[in-house]
Protein backbone atom coordinates (compact mmCIF):
# COMPACT_ATOMS: atom_id res chain seq x y z
CA UNK A 1 0.00 0.00 0.00
CA UNK A 2 2.03 3.30 -1.32
CA UNK A 3 1.11 6.67 0.10
CA UNK A 4 2.22 9.81 -1.23
CA UNK A 5 2.28 12.96 1.16
CA UNK A 6 2.48 16.16 -0.25
CA UNK A 7 4.37 18.33 2.37
CA UNK A 8 5.14 15.58 4.62
CA UNK A 9 7.74 17.65 6.77
CA UNK A 10 5.29 20.28 8.35
CA UNK A 11 2.93 20.86 11.19
CA UNK A 12 0.22 18.16 9.73
CA UNK A 13 2.61 16.45 7.68
CA UNK A 14 4.85 15.32 10.68
CA UNK A 15 1.71 14.32 12.17
CA UNK A 16 0.45 12.52 9.62
CA UNK A 17 3.90 10.35 9.17
CA UNK A 18 3.49 9.27 13.18
CA UNK A 19 -0.03 8.20 12.28
CA UNK A 20 0.48 6.23 8.80
CA UNK A 21 3.38 4.52 10.13
CA UNK A 22 1.48 2.56 12.50
CA UNK A 23 -0.80 0.64 9.40
CA UNK A 24 0.80 -2.41 8.76
CA UNK A 25 2.70 -2.54 5.38
CA UNK A 26 1.97 1.18 4.66
CA UNK A 27 4.61 2.04 2.12
CA UNK A 28 4.95 5.82 2.79
CA UNK A 29 6.41 8.45 0.27
CA UNK A 30 7.31 12.21 1.61
CA UNK A 31 7.61 14.78 -0.68
CA UNK A 32 8.67 18.08 -0.35
CA UNK A 33 10.73 21.29 -1.07
CA UNK A 34 13.11 21.23 1.85
CA UNK A 35 13.75 17.50 2.88
CA UNK A 36 15.07 15.94 6.54
CA UNK A 37 18.74 15.13 6.62
CA UNK A 38 20.13 11.87 6.32
CA UNK A 39 20.49 11.23 10.27
CA UNK A 40 16.68 12.77 10.49
CA UNK A 41 15.23 10.50 13.22
CA UNK A 42 11.06 9.69 13.67
CA UNK A 43 8.81 10.23 12.08
CA UNK A 44 10.98 10.28 9.19
CA UNK A 45 13.08 7.48 8.92
CA UNK A 46 12.09 4.60 6.21
CA UNK A 47 10.32 7.18 4.57
CA UNK A 48 10.78 7.37 0.42
CA UNK A 49 11.80 10.85 0.22
CA UNK A 50 11.31 13.15 -2.94
CA UNK A 51 12.50 17.09 -3.20
CA UNK A 52 9.90 18.88 -5.55
CA UNK A 53 8.45 22.55 -5.60
CA UNK A 54 5.42 21.83 -6.89
CA UNK A 55 4.57 25.41 -7.89
CA UNK A 56 8.07 25.24 -10.25
CA UNK A 57 7.12 24.39 -14.31
CA UNK A 58 7.50 20.97 -15.05
CA UNK A 59 6.32 19.78 -10.88
CA UNK A 60 3.28 17.77 -12.68
CA UNK A 61 5.62 15.51 -14.80
CA UNK A 62 7.82 15.15 -11.62
CA UNK A 63 5.05 14.40 -9.84
CA UNK A 64 3.72 11.95 -11.77
CA UNK A 65 6.56 9.75 -11.34
CA UNK A 66 6.57 10.24 -8.05
CA UNK A 67 2.39 8.96 -7.78
CA UNK A 68 2.90 6.04 -9.98
CA UNK A 69 1.34 2.99 -8.37
CA UNK A 70 -0.19 4.81 -5.14
CA UNK A 71 -3.31 3.95 -3.36
CA UNK A 72 -3.68 7.96 -2.19
CA UNK A 73 -1.98 10.98 -2.63
CA UNK A 74 -2.38 13.66 0.46
CA UNK A 75 -1.99 17.20 -0.70
CA UNK A 76 -0.94 19.04 2.80
CA UNK A 77 1.64 21.48 0.59
CA UNK A 78 0.99 25.30 1.57
CA UNK A 79 3.05 28.40 1.88
CA UNK A 80 2.27 30.64 4.53
CA UNK A 81 5.54 32.87 4.40
CA UNK A 82 6.78 35.39 2.73
CA UNK A 83 3.22 37.23 3.66
CA UNK A 84 4.72 40.22 1.61
CA UNK A 85 5.13 38.32 -1.66
CA UNK A 86 2.14 37.37 -3.17
CA UNK A 87 2.90 36.32 -6.14
CA UNK A 88 5.27 33.55 -4.48
CA UNK A 89 2.43 32.25 -2.49
CA UNK A 90 -0.15 32.16 -5.49
CA UNK A 91 2.65 30.20 -7.45
CA UNK A 92 2.79 27.65 -4.48
CA UNK A 93 -0.53 27.30 -3.30
CA UNK A 94 -2.51 27.61 -6.02
CA UNK A 95 -0.82 26.70 -9.40
CA UNK A 96 1.34 23.98 -6.97
CA UNK A 97 -2.18 22.73 -6.06
CA UNK A 98 -3.36 22.91 -9.56
CA UNK A 99 0.24 20.74 -10.39
CA UNK A 100 -0.69 17.79 -7.85
CA UNK A 101 -4.33 17.79 -9.07
CA UNK A 102 -2.95 17.05 -12.72
CA UNK A 103 -0.54 14.29 -11.93
CA UNK A 104 -3.13 12.72 -9.93
CA UNK A 105 -5.62 12.37 -12.68
CA UNK A 106 -2.67 11.59 -15.06
CA UNK A 107 -1.51 8.52 -12.97
CA UNK A 108 -4.88 7.28 -12.41
CA UNK A 109 -4.62 7.50 -8.18
CA UNK A 110 -7.48 6.09 -6.59
CA UNK A 111 -8.05 8.50 -4.14
CA UNK A 112 -7.01 12.37 -3.67
CA UNK A 113 -7.06 13.75 -0.01
CA UNK A 114 -6.91 18.03 0.16
CA UNK A 115 -5.70 19.62 3.02
CA UNK A 116 -8.55 22.97 2.47
CA UNK A 117 -9.55 24.80 6.13
CA UNK A 118 -11.77 26.72 7.97
CA UNK A 119 -10.38 29.20 5.86
CA UNK A 120 -11.89 28.29 2.78
CA UNK A 121 -15.43 29.13 4.12
CA UNK A 122 -17.32 32.78 3.54
CA UNK A 123 -18.24 34.86 6.43
CA UNK A 124 -20.49 32.94 8.54
CA UNK A 125 -21.90 32.76 12.45
CA UNK A 126 -20.02 32.84 15.54
CA UNK A 127 -22.71 31.44 17.41
CA UNK A 128 -23.71 28.29 16.63
CA UNK A 129 -21.73 25.56 13.72
CA UNK A 130 -22.19 25.26 10.52
CA UNK A 131 -22.45 22.39 8.41
CA UNK A 132 -19.84 21.48 5.15
CA UNK A 133 -22.82 23.09 3.10
CA UNK A 134 -21.89 26.49 4.04
CA UNK A 135 -20.09 28.38 1.06
CA UNK A 136 -16.71 27.42 0.34
CA UNK A 137 -16.18 31.10 -1.11
CA UNK A 138 -13.60 31.80 0.96
CA UNK A 139 -13.51 35.46 2.25
CA UNK A 140 -12.01 38.36 -0.14
CA UNK A 141 -9.85 40.06 2.10
CA UNK A 142 -7.10 37.03 2.99
CA UNK A 143 -5.00 35.95 0.75
CA UNK A 144 -5.09 32.91 2.71
CA UNK A 145 -8.54 32.14 2.09
CA UNK A 146 -8.93 33.28 -1.41
CA UNK A 147 -6.15 30.83 -2.13
CA UNK A 148 -7.74 27.99 -0.17
CA UNK A 149 -11.40 28.59 -1.74
CA UNK A 150 -9.74 28.68 -5.38
CA UNK A 151 -8.22 25.43 -4.72
CA UNK A 152 -11.57 23.96 -3.51
CA UNK A 153 -12.88 25.62 -7.17
CA UNK A 154 -10.31 23.35 -8.88
CA UNK A 155 -11.56 20.23 -7.07
CA UNK A 156 -15.33 21.15 -7.92
CA UNK A 157 -13.83 20.90 -11.61
CA UNK A 158 -12.11 17.75 -11.81
CA UNK A 159 -14.98 15.88 -9.81
CA UNK A 160 -17.09 16.55 -12.46
CA UNK A 161 -14.50 15.76 -14.89
CA UNK A 162 -13.32 12.60 -13.01
CA UNK A 163 -15.90 11.00 -11.30
CA UNK A 164 -13.86 7.88 -10.25
CA UNK A 165 -11.52 9.78 -8.39
CA UNK A 166 -12.61 9.80 -4.99
CA UNK A 167 -11.67 13.44 -3.51
CA UNK A 168 -11.68 14.09 0.05
CA UNK A 169 -11.36 17.92 1.65
CA UNK A 170 -10.59 17.93 5.21
CA UNK A 171 -11.66 21.45 6.47
CA UNK A 172 -9.97 21.69 10.42
CA UNK A 173 -9.60 24.26 12.49
CA UNK A 174 -6.49 25.83 13.80
CA UNK A 175 -3.93 23.05 14.49
CA UNK A 176 -1.60 22.53 17.27
CA UNK A 177 1.21 20.85 18.24
CA UNK A 178 3.90 20.71 20.93
CA UNK A 179 6.58 20.18 17.64
CA UNK A 180 4.98 22.84 15.95
CA UNK A 181 5.86 25.55 18.42
CA UNK A 182 8.76 27.18 16.83
CA UNK A 183 7.43 26.82 13.22
CA UNK A 184 4.09 28.92 13.82
CA UNK A 185 6.21 31.43 16.58
CA UNK A 186 8.32 32.08 13.58
CA UNK A 187 5.73 32.28 10.65
CA UNK A 188 2.63 34.24 13.13
CA UNK A 189 4.53 35.87 15.94
CA UNK A 190 7.78 37.03 14.60
CA UNK A 191 11.21 37.34 16.87
CA UNK A 192 9.99 40.19 18.71
CA UNK A 193 6.96 38.34 20.39
CA UNK A 194 8.24 37.63 24.37
CA UNK A 195 6.77 33.66 23.43
CA UNK A 196 9.51 32.90 26.26
CA UNK A 197 7.29 34.17 29.02
CA UNK A 198 4.45 31.47 28.15
CA UNK A 199 6.97 29.08 29.92
CA UNK A 200 5.01 30.58 33.30
CA UNK A 201 2.09 29.23 31.77
CA UNK A 202 0.68 33.00 31.86
CA UNK A 203 -0.81 35.46 29.11
CA UNK A 204 -0.88 38.70 31.17
CA UNK A 205 -3.37 40.58 28.55
CA UNK A 206 -5.74 38.78 25.57
CA UNK A 207 -7.43 40.87 23.14
CA UNK A 208 -11.00 40.71 23.23
CA UNK A 209 -13.28 40.91 20.70
CA UNK A 210 -16.99 39.40 20.42
CA UNK A 211 -16.21 37.84 16.92
CA UNK A 212 -12.60 36.35 17.95
CA UNK A 213 -14.72 32.68 18.84
CA UNK A 214 -12.45 30.21 16.82
CA UNK A 215 -11.94 26.68 16.96
CA UNK A 216 -9.04 24.60 17.17
CA UNK A 217 -7.69 20.83 17.23
CA UNK A 218 -4.29 19.20 18.00
CA UNK A 219 -2.12 17.71 14.86
CA UNK A 220 -2.50 13.84 16.31
CA UNK A 221 -6.32 14.07 15.71
CA UNK A 222 -6.08 15.86 12.70
CA UNK A 223 -3.40 13.01 11.60
CA UNK A 224 -6.25 10.60 12.64
CA UNK A 225 -8.98 12.03 10.05
CA UNK A 226 -6.28 12.24 7.38
CA UNK A 227 -5.32 8.40 8.23
CA UNK A 228 -9.70 7.74 8.11
CA UNK A 229 -9.90 9.42 4.93
CA UNK A 230 -6.68 7.81 3.04
CA UNK A 231 -8.06 4.21 4.48
CA UNK A 232 -11.74 4.63 3.81
CA UNK A 233 -13.86 5.07 1.22
CA UNK A 234 -15.78 8.65 2.11
CA UNK A 235 -15.66 11.49 0.21
CA UNK A 236 -16.54 14.56 0.12
CA UNK A 237 -15.62 17.55 2.40
CA UNK A 238 -15.27 16.78 6.22
CA UNK A 239 -15.35 19.98 9.10
CA UNK A 240 -12.24 18.70 11.93
CA UNK A 241 -11.92 21.01 15.07
CA UNK A 242 -12.44 20.18 18.90
CA UNK A 243 -14.42 21.37 21.26
CA UNK A 244 -14.44 23.78 23.30
CA UNK A 245 -14.61 26.91 21.30
CA UNK A 246 -11.76 29.33 22.18
CA UNK A 247 -13.08 32.79 23.37
CA UNK A 248 -10.84 35.29 24.78
CA UNK A 249 -12.69 34.78 28.16
CA UNK A 250 -11.77 30.88 28.45
CA UNK A 251 -7.68 31.60 27.35
CA UNK A 252 -7.71 34.93 29.71
CA UNK A 253 -9.33 32.05 32.63
CA UNK A 254 -6.73 29.17 31.16
CA UNK A 255 -3.38 31.38 31.33
CA UNK A 256 -4.27 33.60 34.05
CA UNK A 257 -4.88 36.61 32.21
CA UNK A 258 -7.09 39.56 31.41
CA UNK A 259 -9.27 40.28 28.23
CA UNK A 260 -8.93 43.85 27.24
CA UNK A 261 -11.12 45.02 24.71
CA UNK A 262 -10.51 45.91 21.51
CA UNK A 263 -12.72 47.29 18.50
CA UNK A 264 -12.15 45.55 15.08
CA UNK A 265 -10.91 48.67 13.46
CA UNK A 266 -8.22 49.21 15.88
CA UNK A 267 -6.84 45.36 15.49
CA UNK A 268 -6.69 46.08 11.84
CA UNK A 269 -4.68 48.60 12.29
CA UNK A 270 -2.45 47.41 14.80
CA UNK A 271 -2.01 44.26 12.03
CA UNK A 272 -1.09 46.55 9.28
CA UNK A 273 1.06 49.12 10.64
CA UNK A 274 3.23 46.50 12.54
CA UNK A 275 3.14 44.39 9.42
CA UNK A 276 4.43 47.23 6.90
CA UNK A 277 7.20 47.99 9.43
CA UNK A 278 8.27 44.30 9.22
CA UNK A 279 7.90 44.14 12.80
CA UNK A 280 5.55 40.60 12.42
CA UNK A 281 4.48 38.54 9.42
CA UNK A 282 0.75 38.68 10.09
CA UNK A 283 -1.07 40.99 7.55
CA UNK A 284 -5.37 42.41 8.38
CA UNK A 285 -6.51 39.85 5.79
CA UNK A 286 -5.68 37.11 9.04
CA UNK A 287 -7.43 39.03 11.37
CA UNK A 288 -10.38 39.58 8.77
CA UNK A 289 -9.94 35.61 8.70
CA UNK A 290 -9.85 35.15 12.13
CA UNK A 291 -12.98 37.70 13.25
CA UNK A 292 -15.44 36.39 9.74
CA UNK A 293 -15.23 32.55 9.45
CA UNK A 294 -17.59 30.70 10.91
CA UNK A 295 -17.73 27.74 14.05
CA UNK A 296 -17.56 24.65 12.33
CA UNK A 297 -19.76 21.30 13.18
CA UNK A 298 -17.51 17.91 13.24
CA UNK A 299 -20.97 15.54 13.06
CA UNK A 300 -20.11 14.55 9.16
CA UNK A 301 -16.48 13.22 10.56
CA UNK A 302 -18.13 11.81 13.35
CA UNK A 303 -20.42 9.68 12.06
CA UNK A 304 -19.13 9.42 8.19
CA UNK A 305 -14.69 8.57 9.21
CA UNK A 306 -15.43 7.58 12.76
CA UNK A 307 -13.62 10.23 14.06
CA UNK A 308 -13.58 11.61 17.32
CA UNK A 309 -10.70 14.08 18.90
CA UNK A 310 -8.75 12.26 21.80
CA UNK A 311 -7.28 15.84 23.06
CA UNK A 312 -9.48 18.62 23.27
CA UNK A 313 -8.69 22.30 22.35
CA UNK A 314 -7.73 23.75 25.31
CA UNK A 315 -4.96 21.00 26.08
CA UNK A 316 -4.09 21.76 22.52
CA UNK A 317 -3.47 25.17 22.65
CA UNK A 318 -1.21 24.38 25.97
CA UNK A 319 0.33 21.75 24.22
CA UNK A 320 1.67 24.38 21.60
CA UNK A 321 2.50 27.23 24.04
CA UNK A 322 4.89 24.54 25.93
CA UNK A 323 6.53 23.91 22.63
CA UNK A 324 6.46 27.84 22.01
CA UNK A 325 8.14 28.41 25.18
CA UNK A 326 10.70 26.17 24.93
CA UNK A 327 11.58 26.15 21.01
CA UNK A 328 10.02 22.68 20.55
CA UNK A 329 10.39 21.54 16.89
CA UNK A 330 11.57 18.19 14.83
CA UNK A 331 14.59 17.12 12.46
CA UNK A 332 12.12 18.80 9.42
CA UNK A 333 13.56 22.23 8.09
CA UNK A 334 9.77 23.83 8.22
CA UNK A 335 9.73 22.25 11.85
CA UNK A 336 13.05 22.65 12.81
CA UNK A 337 13.86 25.18 16.18
CA UNK A 338 17.49 25.81 14.75
CA UNK A 339 18.04 29.65 14.49
CA UNK A 340 20.66 29.54 11.74
CA UNK A 341 18.93 27.51 9.26
CA UNK A 342 17.52 29.93 5.86
CA UNK A 343 14.31 31.47 7.02
CA UNK A 344 14.47 31.57 10.34
CA UNK A 345 13.38 34.46 12.46
CA UNK A 346 16.44 36.87 11.91
CA UNK A 347 15.13 37.32 8.16
CA UNK A 348 11.69 38.65 9.65
CA UNK A 349 12.72 42.28 9.28
CA UNK A 350 14.38 41.51 5.65
CA UNK A 351 10.89 40.03 4.48
CA UNK A 352 12.35 36.95 3.89
CA UNK A 353 10.42 34.09 5.23
CA UNK A 354 10.15 31.20 3.41
CA UNK A 355 7.36 28.65 4.00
Amino acid sequence: MRIVIVGATGNVGTAVLRRLRRETGAELVGVARRLPGPDAGEPYADVEWHSCDIGAPGAADQLVRIFAGARAVVHLAWQIQPSHDRRTLYRTNVGGSRAVIEAAVRVGVPALVYASSVGTYAPGPKNHPVSENWPATGVETSSYSRDKAAVEALLDGVQREHPKLRVVRLRPGLIFQREAGTEISRYFLGPLAPVRLLRYGRIPLVPSNKRLRMQAVHADDVADAYARAVLGDASGAFNVAADPVLTPELVARHFHGWTVPVATPVLRAAAALTWRARLQPVDTGWVDLALNVPLMSSHRAETELGWAPAIDSVTALKDLFTGMATRAGTDSPPLSPDPTLPGRPAALTRGHLPG
